[in-house]
Formats: structure tokens, C-alpha cells, sequence
């Protein structure tokens, strides 16, 4: 039996206030009358729509998969070689505060056959960065990604990042810098190895 068109509009109308309810963006709003703060005046009336779309972003890493971002970029060639691409810049929301930390990746392989386009480095750096994230877990995420995909000889994965949970609020350090490292196959047993790749990623002094 089909509904009268009153009943529907009043149904839409209910799903559309219990969609509104839910929103990023109404909590938003919420939040800046528990802090004290009227969420109508001119500077903060489109505050929460904005929030909204930027966190949608600094989180959209949990829409994507390893293979969504690699895209089949892994090609056979006759390399073996180290591979690096380093000060890979990103940003990144820290769980417990909801606060930025920000930095570079420096990721290195040794290939087995096979290389990963360039450019899909920086894409695996940025999935696992747009998320809600300790850097330690970030750190060994991008590694085992590309040791699961790639099945090089090794990788080695090093991030340098500042945390404004740190620097703003807390102990409030301003040059504190957490420096985290995953090693996997040759990069952790052989010492070779892992001090080459350390060699190459620090500056040059000039």
C-alpha cells in the first residue's frame, strides 16, 4: 500500500533532523555553547560545517585500503638496490587529544623483483597519517603495508614529528621531536644495511 505524500514528507523531514542530530557538525556546535560560547554570532555561526569538512579530510584515511591506494603500481624490475624516498611531509590527529602532529617519513626498501611506484609511497604515508593515530603505530603500519605487498628484503621506516599535544598544552615543550623507527627483514638484521639508510636520510651539511 503506498504512504500518502504527508506521511512521507513527515518521514524524510524525521530522517533528515536524526541525520542533522548525528552530524559532526551539530556536536560542533554543541561544544562551543559548553565552552562558553554563542555559536550565532558572525565568526563562529559557520564554525562547525567547517570543523565538519576539515576533520572529514584529516580522517578520510578510513576510506581507503592498501589496494585502493596502490592501485596495481608495483612493477618487475631488475633492481636490488636500496630504494628511498625521504622527508615525506604529513599531518596527522594524535587519539588522545584530538591535537596535530606533523613531520616527515622516510621510507626505504630493499627490492626482491619488484618496485612500487614512487608517488604511491607518499599516498600509503598519507593513508595511514589521516587517521586518529599514535606515531609508533603509524610508523609500523606504513612498513608492514609495504612489506605485505611488495615482499621486499627489507624495509626500514623512520618518522621525525612534532606533536602539539606536547608543545600546547601538558608539558608544553616547543622543540621536542619524537623520533620513532620500524626495521623489517634486512634493515633489522643486517647492520649494514640499516646504517646505510640512516646515512642517507641525514642532512647534508654543507
Amino acid at each position: 500500500m503506498t504512504k500518502p505524500m504527508e506521511e512521507i514528507l513527515l518521514t524524510d523531514r524525521s530522517e533528515r533532523k536524526e541525520l542533522d542530530a548525528r552530524s559532526i557538525a551539530c556536536h560542533v556546535r554543541e561544544l562551543i555553547k559548553l565552552i562558553g560560547e554563542d555559536p550565532n554570532r558572525e565568526g563562529l555561526r559557520k564554525t562547525p560545517e567547517r570543523f565538519e569538512k576539515a576533520f572529514k579530510f584529516l580522517t578520510s584515511g578510513y576510506h581507503q585500503n592498501i589496494d585502493h591506494v596502490l592501485n596495481g603500481a608495483t612493477f618487475s624490475v631488475a633492481y636490488d638496490e636500496m630504494v628511498i624516498v625521504k622527508d615525506i611531509e604529513f599531518f596527522s590527529l594524535c587519539e588522545h587529544h584530538l591535537l596535530p602532529f606533523f613531520g616527515k617519513a622516510h621510507v626505504a626498501y630493499l627490492p626482491d623483483k619488484r618496485v612500487l611506484g614512487l608517488s604511491k609511497v607518499a599516498r600509503l604515508v598519507n593513508m595511514f597519517a589521516r587517521r586518529l593515530q599514535i606515531q609508533e603505530r603509524m610508523t609500523s603500519q606504513i612498513a608492514e603495508a609495504i612489506q605485505s605487498k611488495l615482499e621486499p628484503q627489507g624495509v626500514g621506516i623512520i618518522i621525525e614529528a612534532r606533536h602539539l599535544c606536547m608543545q600546547m598544552r601538558g608539558v608544553e615543550k616547543q622543540c621536542g621531536q619524537a623520533v620513532t623507527s620500524a626495521m623489517l627483514g634486512a634493515f633489522r638484521h643486517n647492520k649494514q644495511t640499516r646504517d646505510e639508510f640512516l646515512a642517507l636520510i641525514r642532512p647534508k651539511r654543507s
